[in-house]
């Protein structure tokens, strides 16, 4: 099997093709103090302000923009926000869209999918049956599959989130990224390189990189909790995993009820309403699982908005 192209050098490529489909998100610097933490400040990468709400978009529109659409369109398995961001971009490019996802998916982003024109299936319990639903009309209907993480196009998409977030913040020493697939991390892994220090940050009740690192290789996990429509598709990819071996320092696990609290810390300090999975990442400071050096200079990306936790 040939070497996935996920070089810098193809990333910068992919970021070019898309350049023009996906928003340049923000960077907003913090005083963690905001948050109860010990003095310094906090680089917040907004990339729940990206189209359909989350980093999903990256790799949907790179799937659609280099590779070639079926007139039967695309398919997408998820818990959640990629099969939004499908949908997002393949209502924008004019192709069909049908997305599968579990029963566990928030109804905000079924809404979501339908008001975009794509055709909703609701299949099992978790990521893994939607999956499988969906691999099922693949065969059956000539479709292109668009995987949620385990895709070359996917992991370029996302690593492009990377190379924006190191030309706004060159100095950083330390990014927390949520996990779920990895196909964020992978991507982000496959830019930085080891330039800046990776902590990946999962739940407890779906540690599925953490299961992988005890493991050697990708190997099922639990697949539960608050954040399970996005944090929670029973294993990470195959191809981000020696991505994660070289360029992943660790992995911090959160309980849940740390997750909820860095939903509320970041509305009543920044007024940001996350979803849980979105949350996870600063969950991990909030809750000291992860403890910065001092100096140390600290980044994470909150990656999901997808909520409708929050009433106006």
């Amino acid at each position: 099997m040939d070497t996935p192209p996920l070089t810098r050098e193809h990333i910068a490529r992919t970021c070019e093709r898309i350049r023009s489909h996906v928003r340049r998100t923000p960077v907003i610097e913090v005083d963690a103090a905001d948050f109860g933490l010990a003095s310094g400040s906090i680089v917040l990468k907004l990339e729940f302000l990206q189209h359909a709400g989350s980093f999903k978009a990256r790799g949907a529109f790179t799937s659609l923009l280099t590779r070639p659409v079926p007139k039967a369109g695309v398919v997408a398995a998820s818990g959640g926000n990629h099969g939004l961001a499908v949908a997002f971009a393949a209502n924008r490019l004019g192709i069909p869209a049908t997305i599968f996802v579990p029963s566990v998916a928030a109804a905000t982003k079924q809404e979501r999918i339908r008001s975009l024109n794509a055709k909703l299936v609701v299949a099992g319990e978790r990521y893994a049956d939607a999956l499988e639903a969906s691999r099922r009309f693949v065969a059956e209907s000539g479709a292109m599959e668009i995987h949620a993480y385990d895709q070359v196009e996917t992991l370029l998409g996302q690593g492009t989130l990377g190379l924006e977030l190191e030309e706004q913040c060159p100095s950083l020493d330390t990014l927390l990224i949520a996990v779920g697939g990895g196909g964020l991390i992978g991507g982000v892994a496959a830019w930085f390189r080891g330039k800046t220090r990776l902590i990946a940050v999962e739940p407890y009740a779906s540690p599925t990189l953490h299961r992988a690192f005890e493991a050697g290789a990708p190997v099922d996990a639990e697949a539960g909790g608050i954040a399970a429509d996005s944090l929670a598709p029973r294993r990470v990819g195959e191809l981000m995993f020696p991505l994660a071996q070289e360029f992943v320092d660790r992995v911090v696990l959160v309980e849940d009820d740390a997750i909820r609290r860095s939903q509320l810390e970041l509305w009543r300090a920044l007024r940001v309403a996350s979803e849980p999975g979105g949350a996870a990442a600063m969950a991990a400071l909030i809750s000291g699982a992860y403890q910065p050096a001092d100096g140390e200079r600290v980044g994470v990306v909150l990656c999901g908005g997808n909520t409708d936790a929050v009433k106006f």
